[in-house]
C-alpha cells in the first residue's frame, strides 16, 4: 500500500521535463524555471513570483556587490517608487527612450487623479532634483548613492521570466563627481564588479565593451556593458550596464557646485545597474534536460544528502549518518541539507534535486554503515554524485570536507569552462556583408570591422529584419584585436574604425 501511495505521489508531481533544450528552447526554459521552483506565474501577465530558490541566488549576488560598493564609499538609500510627469519629462531624450514602457497611476479609489503619477522605470529623474539640492560646493562631492529596489517597465512583447518582465528587482547606482576623470574611473570599476558577478559567481563568460551611440543609455554620454551570449538561441544578452551620463542631467536638473576657487562648475554623473535578469542568463547557460544546473557559489543548497534505506536496513542508523554528514559539512562552511521525507523514494528525490540543480548529491545506504556497525562517526564511505556531469565518486569519511570542497570548486570552474567553450565556438569573425549574412543565419556572435556610423547601424538593422528579429551591435570590446590599415567596414565599405560584436539579442 505504501509503495502504491509513493508511486501515486510521484506521478502526480510530474517530475521530468516535457521539452528538450536543443529542440524547443523557449518551452524548455519556461518549464525549467517553474519545475526547478525558481518562479511561479502570476495572474498579471509579465509578472512573476520569485520563490526562495531564486531569491537566495539574488541575495548571494547582493551580499557580494553590496560589500564591494561600500569599499568604494558608495552608500545605500531609498527613493520613492512614484515620479511626477513634470520631473519625468524634464530630460527629453531620456523619457523618449522609456516612454512606451512607463506605467501610470491615474486613479485613487474611484476618483481620477488630477495629475497622473508615473511608476519609476529607472530613477535618474526621481533622484536628481535632490542631488541639485544636496550639492552646493566641492566639499559635497563626490555624492555616491545606490538603492536596491524594484522598477516597472510595461513590456508588451514576449515577457519571459527573469529576462523580460514588467517588474523586476535590481540595484541602481547614481553618483556625481567634480571631474570627468573620476566618473570615467568609476564606470570601469563598477563594470569589473559586474564581470565578477557573471564569471566568478554565475560561471558565465562575458565580454566587456562600449555600446554604440544608437544603443547607449538614452540621455547619457556613453554606456559600457558586459555582454553574454546564449548559444542555443544564437542571441546576445546585455548582462549589466555602467553609464557615464556626462553633464547632460546636471544641466537639466541644475546640479552645480562651486570649486575651491569660487568658480561655478557642473557635476559629472554616472548611473549603473544589474538586475534579476542575471538569474535567467544563468538558467539558460547551464540548464540541461534534467533541469537547472546551479553553480556552487550561488546555490542555496550546495550538497543534498539522501538516505537510501533498503528492506530490513537500520533506517535510524542511516538517518543519523546523514544528519552527522550534514553537520560536518555545515561546520566546514558548506551549505548542506538532508532530505528525510519518507513519502518519497530515493530515486524520486534524486530526480527532484537534479531538477533543482543542486551541485552535489551524497547518498548514504546500509552498505556505507556495514564496515562498522558500532556508531555513526565510523561511517566509512559515502557516494557523491555530481550534477554537472553525473560522475560518481566514493569519498572516505576522513577526507569528506576536503573532497567535497574540491569537488564544488571543480564544478564551478568546469561550468565556466564549458560555457566559455560553447560561447567561443559561436564567435565568428567576418569582413564582408555576405559573410555577415551567412554567420547571422547560423546564429553566430559576429565580430566585424565597423566604420562606427549610426546611419550604417540603422541600415544593418533594416536589412536584417525578419522573423528572428533584426541584428544590432552588441558592443565594441575593450580588448580590441589589431585592425590593419585599410580595413573596410563590413557593411558600408568605408574605412573601419574598430571591431564590434554584432548579432540578434534579447
Amino acid at each position: 500500500m505504501a509503495d502504491g501511495k509513493k508511486k501515486e505521489v510521484k506521478k502526480e508531481t510530474g517530475l521530468g521535463l516535457t521539452f528538450k533544450k536543443e529542440e524547443n528552447f523557449g518551452e524548455w526554459y519556461s518549464e525549467v524555471v517553474v519545475n526547478g521552483e525558481m518562479i511561479e506565474y502570476y495572474d498579471i501577465s509579465g509578472c512573476y513570483i520569485l520563490r526562495p530558490w531564486s531569491m537566495s541566488i539574488w541575495e548571494t549576488m547582493q551580499a557580494f556587490f553590496d560589500v564591494e560598493i561600500k569599499k568604494m564609499k558608495i552608500k545605500n538609500c531609498y527613493f520613492p517608487l512614484f515620479v511626477s510627469s513634470s520631473v519625468l519629462e524634464k530630460e527629453k531624450d531620456h523619457i523618449e527612450g522609456f516612454a512606451p514602457e512607463v506605467a501610470w497611476v491615474t486613479k485613487s479609489g474611484k476618483s481620477d487623479l488630477e495629475v497622473p503619477i508615473a511608476i519609476r522605470p529607472t530613477s535618474e529623474t526621481v533622484m536628481y532634483p535632490y542631488f541639485s539640492k544636496w550639492i552646493r560646493g566641492h566639499r559635497d562631492l563626490p555624492l555616491k548613492l545606490n538603492q536596491w529596489c524594484n522598477v516597472v517597465r510595461w513590456e508588451f512583447s514576449n515577457p519571459t521570466p527573469f529576462i523580460r518582465s514588467r517588474e523586476f528587482l535590481w540595484q541602481e547606482g547614481h553618483t556625481a563627481f567634480a571631474t570627468k576623470q573620476e566618473a570615467d574611473e568609476e564606470v570601469l570599476q563598477i563594470l569589473e564588479l559586474y564581470r565578477r558577478i557573471y564569471e566568478e559567481f554565475l560561471a558565465i563568460p562575458v565580454i566587456k565593451g562600449k555600446k554604440s551611440e544608437m544603443e547607449k543609455f538614452a540621455g547619457g554620454l556613453y554606456t559600457t556593458s558586459v555582454e553574454a551570449f546564449i548559444p542555443n538561441t544564437g542571441r546576445g544578452i546585455q548582462g549589466a550596464t555602467s553609464h557615464c551620463l556626462g553633464q547632460n542631467f546636471a544641466k537639466m536638473f541644475e546640479i552645480n557646485f562651486e570649486n575651491e576657487k569660487g568658480e561655478k562648475g557642473m557635476a559629472w554623473q554616472n548611473s549603473w545597474a544589474y538586475s534579476t535578469r542575471t538569474i535567467g542568463v544563468m538558467v539558460m547557460a547551464h540548464g540541461d534536460d534534467k533541469g537547472l544546473v546551479l553553480p556552487p557559489k550561488v546555490a542555496s543548497v550546495q550538497v543534498i544528502v539522501v538516505p537510501v534505506p533498503y528492506k530490513d536496513a537500520d533506517t535510524q542508523g542511516i538517518f543519523d549518518a546523514c544528519a552527522a554528514t550534514v553537520d560536518t559539512l555545515c561546520e566546514a562552511g558548506i551549505r548542506a541539507e538532508a532530505d528525510f521525507r519518507e513519502n518519497y523514494s530515493p530515486g524520486w528525490k534524486y530526480s527532484h534535486w537534479e531538477m533543482k540543480g543542486v551541485p552535489l548529491r551524497i547518498e548514504i545506504g546500509p552498505k556505507d554503515l556495514a564496515n562498522n556497525q558500532a556508531s555513526i562517526p565510523f561511517l566509512q564511505l559515502v557516494r557523491a554524485v555530481r550534477r554537472d556531469n553525473a560522475a560518481k565518486v566514493d569519498i572516505s569519511r576522513d577526507s569528506l570536507m576536503e573532497k567535497v570542497k574540491d569537488m564544488l570548486d571543480d564544478i564551478q570552474q568546469r561550468l565556466f569552462d564549458a560555457a566559455k567553450q560553447k560561447r567561443d565556438a559561436c564567435i565568428q569573425v567576418v569582413k564582408t556583408w555576405d559573410e555577415f549574412k551567412e554567420a547571422l543565419s547560423q546564429r553566430k556572435m559576429i565580430l566585424a570591422p565597423w566604420c562606427d556610423e549610426e546611419e550604417v547601424e540603422r541600415d544593418v538593422k533594416e536589412r536584417t529584419r525578419g522573423e528572428m528579429g533584426a541584428a544590432k551591435s552588441l558592443c565594441s570590446p575593450f580588448d580590441q584585436p589589431e585592425l590593419p590599415e585599410g580595413t573596410a567596414c563590413f557593411a558600408s565599405g568605408k574605412p573601419a574604425k574598430k571591431w564590434t560584436y554584432w548579432g540578434r539579442s534579447y
